[in-house]
């Protein structure tokens, strides 16, 4: 097939839901994928950290080969041994609890909405608070969580009860909390809301709130966990203990697999019949996970981030200095922004079009999450790019 035959078959049969890229790619390996014309990009965004540990990871590969030629899939009905030890893993190097399998990060986030709703049901509560500028899914309840009103506006009415208020601002989540709050939702780091890093002490006055009026906090690592951060989670980051946390995007190396990990005596509300997910936790989806956490834990991958995110932040503070249309530089670890004073949509595309595949999100942000295998020449290659492309990029607005 040629591209325009693909790109035919997409305008044809595939829901036009999405804003696609002009690249047909067929082919990934670490950072770099290949499109059907043979020409390679860095990819320094991968599947909005999906491939979290870079492109086809050897040991996913490997992993989930061989679980496909033992056993695909099982009904939650029964119980099979590679749930078993990756929920005793995710336990184990979170915050202990336990575990509920699905497939994406909106359902993890559902599945904590419905777990608050029932916390909540034994003293009468149910509003839930998030951030502005947050981002939980795509699913009706996940998409009144998120603080962004354009994504939620044409699906009005919306469902009741969450309430939205400025990120790192404790004064607002304090007035905004009454009787009937059961939970905080927050990002760490708001990742579609711009890579905004939340302040250790609003994080720690938020946790000593929540806990003094028994309010949940939950806590979505499904950007920000499996090491992106330089941490395993994000929250390790700040001392904290959370009540519940949901995970997905990297946790599967590329196969799809989300969950929710929720204290122990929370997660005994969610008795047979209040919730389920057919595909959750099968044994092919938690064969990558395992996979994943092993790479992790064997190549040192959050020392990794850290070392090699700081040496990329570096070089984007030197583009800053040389090209003031960059605001700002914030992040933490492998998890980047470069802020503009202007729309970013151009820059992306003249980076594309040089090799280099960045995302550009809330209009100005420049997102730049590589693959945590991401080597150090990769990332002078991708800053060279970069600084070209901000000289044209300058030149043409």
């Amino acid at each position: 097939m040629t591209r325009e035959e693909v790109k035919g078959l997409y305008q044809q049969y595939v829901v036009g839901s999405y804003t696609r890229d002009d690249v047909v790619l067929v082919q990934g390996r670490g950072s770099v994928v290949r499109d059907m014309d043979g020409r390679e990009y860095l990819d320094f965004f991968p599947g909005w950290a999906v491939s979290g540990l870079g492109h086809c990871p050897e040991g996913v590969v490997t992993a989930l080969k061989k679980q496909a030629g033992v056993l695909l899939h099982v009904s939650n009905n029964y119980y099979h041994p590679w749930q078993a030890r990756l929920a005793e893993r995710l336990s184990r190097s979170s915050s202990g609890g336990k575990v509920f399998f699905c497939n994406s990060g909106a359902e993890a986030n559902e599945a904590a909405i419905k777990l608050c709703r029932l916390y909540g049901r034994q003293h009468n509560r149910y509003k839930i608070i998030s951030m502005e500028n947050s981002f939980h899914g795509r699913t009706l309840a996940t998409v009144t969580l998120t603080g962004q009103a354009r994504y939620s506006l044409p699906f009005q009415p919306l469902p009741e009860g969450f309430v939205k208020v400025p990120f790192n601002d404790f004064s607002a989540l304090e007035n905004a909390v009454d009787e009937k709050t059961v939970a905080v939702f927050l990002e760490l780091i708001q990742g579609e809301g711009g890579i905004n890093v939340a302040d250790k002490d609003y994080v720690s006055k938020l946790e000593q709130f929540c806990r003094q009026r028994s309010i949940l906090l939950v806590i979505d690592e499904i950007q920000t966990g499996f090491g992106r951060t330089g941490k395993m989670f994000a929250f390790q980051h700040y001392g904290l203990a959370p009540d519940i946390i949901t995970l997905a995007k990297t946790m599967g190396g590329g196969f799809p697999i989300g969950a929710m990990i929720a204290r122990s005596e929370l997660a005994s509300l969610m008795v047979p019949g209040t919730h389920a997910s057919t595909f959750g936790g099968s044994p092919l989806a938690c064969s990558a996970a395992l996979a994943v956490l092993e790479m992790i834990e064997k190549k040192n991958l959050t020392v990794r981030a850290t070392r090699l995110g700081a040496y990329l932040q570096k070089k984007l503070v030197d583009l800053k200095k040389r090209y003031p249309v960059i605001k700002e530089v914030r992040g933490l670890g492998l998890m980047l922004g470069m802020e503009l004073d202007r729309p970013g949509a151009q820059l992306v595309k003249l980076c594309r079009e040089k090799g280099l595949l960045v995302n550009c999100t809330h209009e100005r942000v420049i997102r730049i999450m590589p693959g945590l295998t991401v080597k150090r020449g990769e990332i002078d290659r991708a800053i060279s790019i970069l600084d070209r492309s901000f000289q044209e990029f300058v030149a043409l607005t």
